[in-house]
């Protein structure tokens, strides 16, 4: 299993509004924006941005990091032996699969499974 990209969370009213600055400070357009139940996401450089109404966004706020694999059973493997709780279970979204999971030291993380053609366009090859 092997991590192909760690994005940053950032929480915005917003994104429009919050998409230049970025735009800015990485040098790049967004390489993913799509809608996700009642949030909008836009992935670019670093950073994945969430925006939408505060309760709303506050169902997703309990992990701290997106992170990209390219073995999604291979990493439940890893997480199991290091004692990690999943508490979300492999669940398909509109980039692929993924999974919520709580770290033996209390740290929430989004892991997800990006589809080929998505892996293919955003990671460098």
């Amino acid at each position: 299993m092997t991590i192909l990209k760690t994005c940053a969370r950032l929480w915005t009213d917003d994104l429009d509004q919050a998409l230049p600055l970025l735009e800015e400070l990485t040098g790049e357009q967004p390489h993913l924006r799509l809608a996700f139940h009642e949030v909008a996401l836009a992935a670019i450089g670093s950073f994945l941005v969430i925006a939408g109404p505060a309760e709303e966004r506050a169902r997703y706020a309990h992990a701290s990091a997106t992170v990209v694999v390219d073995d999604l059973d291979a990493l439940q493997a890893t997480l199991d032996s290091a004692g990690a709780a999943v508490t979300t279970p492999v669940t398909g979204g509109p980039t692929g699969r993924f999974l919520y999971a709580r770290h033996a030291d209390g740290a929430e993380v989004e892991y997800v499974e990006w589809t080929p053609d998505l892996v293919r366009r955003v990671i460098p090859g």
